[in-house]
């Protein structure tokens, strides 16, 4: 498979266009948008578009806001049939489950809040969505233990206010196939010298608000 994302113009999707300025250690100190408590949000398309999904009161919790999905799903293609899709650090479950409403055959939500992931249990059986499972744990480990090469598509969304971006970029990029795509959501743009390191490269890139939005492939 070799899933290939739409083209979209410059001046509606690449924000800043490419990552700009050093990140060395990106994330590190950097300014927590701030959390606006419970809520929802809703999925943007595919089989259970406008879907809506709740968002509980929880400190760091910080659902990717619906111009974001929108704009990565316009990258990755509105169909995502057979895909393997790894939502590391999962919360509302937003990215994940937009994968599977898009075709997705194979996705994991991983979330270490029992709360949460309960909810996302929840949702799941409401949606009937066969090809989710859900797993209590830490997404950086339950990347580690994956087959290299195993994943079409992994979502790394961490807390803004952790440490938790260099060890969940070095854990996820053995796992991703070479055709794989690999999404970073981040406090700070992300440049090609922070992302050697790692064996990645960057794909696109879009600054909403406070949020860097990246598409990564493999160098």
């Amino acid at each position: 498979m070799s899933p290939e994302p739409r083209k979209v113009g410059a001046s509606a999707r690449t924000g800043s266009g490419s990552a700009a300025g050093k990140a060395s250690t990106p994330g590190a100190g950097a300014r927590n948008p701030a959390h606006h408590g419970a809520g929802e949000v809703r999925i943007i398309g595919g089989l259970w578009k406008r879907t809506r999904l709740p968002v509980p009161s929880r400190p760091g919790l910080r659902p990717t806001p619906d111009r974001v999905r929108e704009t990565l799903f316009n990258w990755l293609g509105q169909d995502l049939s057979g895909w393997r899709c790894i939502d590391a650090f999962a919360g509302t479950g937003a990215l994940g489950l937009e994968a599977a409403s898009r075709g997705a055959a194979d996705v994991l939500l991983v979330e270490n809040d029992a709360g949460l992931a309960d909810q996302l249990r929840q949702v799941c059986t409401k949606l009937g969505a066969s090809a989710v499972r859900v797993q209590r744990g830490d997404g950086t480990s339950v990347l580690r233990q994956q087959p290299a090469g195993s994943a079409h598509l992994v979502l790394l969304d961490p807390p803004f206010d952790g440490q938790l971006f260099e060890p969940a970029l070095a854990a996820a990029a053995p796992a991703l196939a070479a055709d794989g795509f690999l999404y970073l959501e981040a406090p700070q743009a992300w440049d090609e010298a922070a992302l050697a390191p790692h064996g990645l490269v960057l794909h696109r890139h879009l600054k909403a608000g406070a949020v860097h939005a990246h598409l990564l492939r493999r160098a």
